[in-house]
């Protein structure tokens, strides 16, 4: 049975909600490391809100996040946290998320987390591709499965 439209609203609340608490229950109550980044909120936004938009997509998800965080790591090892390094490795991860065609908008902050955070390339399988995929998945079996959406439109 679909969700009735004035329903939807908490509906996709209650899905992200839980989302965010899986991955902040591996990242917090476990020892499989970090699992939960501040974009990540935003990226459940998109698969329950604004589940149809290309952005929402697990391509998109994937590797939005996925480039993004390697640009901000790329430039924390190299140039440091600097008034122009924010700017610029933003700058970039925007333009090879347009050029790769997998816009991610939540992406965008991650070069910012990078340099503020003084991460490392370590990041990157714990909590870029961990969550991503946890998000990806969950998003699929909620939307399609709970939801009755039709989300996915593509998986890749």
């Amino acid at each position: 049975m679909k969700i009735k439209k004035k329903f939807e609203p908490i509906a996709s609340g209650i899905s992200a909600s839980i989302v965010i608490s899986l991955l902040a229950y591996f990242t917090l109550e476990t020892a499989a490391g970090i699992w939960l980044m501040f974009s990540f909120g935003a990226t459940v936004f998109l698969v329950f809100v604004l589940y149809d938009l290309d952005t929402a997509q697990p391509k998109n998800i994937f590797f939005g996040h996925l480039i993004s965080m390697i640009v901000g790591i790329v430039f924390n090892e190299t140039l440091g946290l600097s008034f122009y390094t924010l700017g610029l490795s933003v700058g970039v991860a925007v333009i090879l998320m347009v050029y790769f065609k997998v816009m991610h908008p939540p992406a965008a902050s991650n070069p910012l987390v990078a340099l503020f955070m003084d991460l490392s390339f370590d990041y990157i399988l714990f909590p870029v591709i961990t969550g991503s995929i946890v998000i990806i998945l969950s998003a699929i079996f909620i939307n399609k499965v709970i939801l009755k959406r039709n989300y996915p439109k593509k998986l890749f």
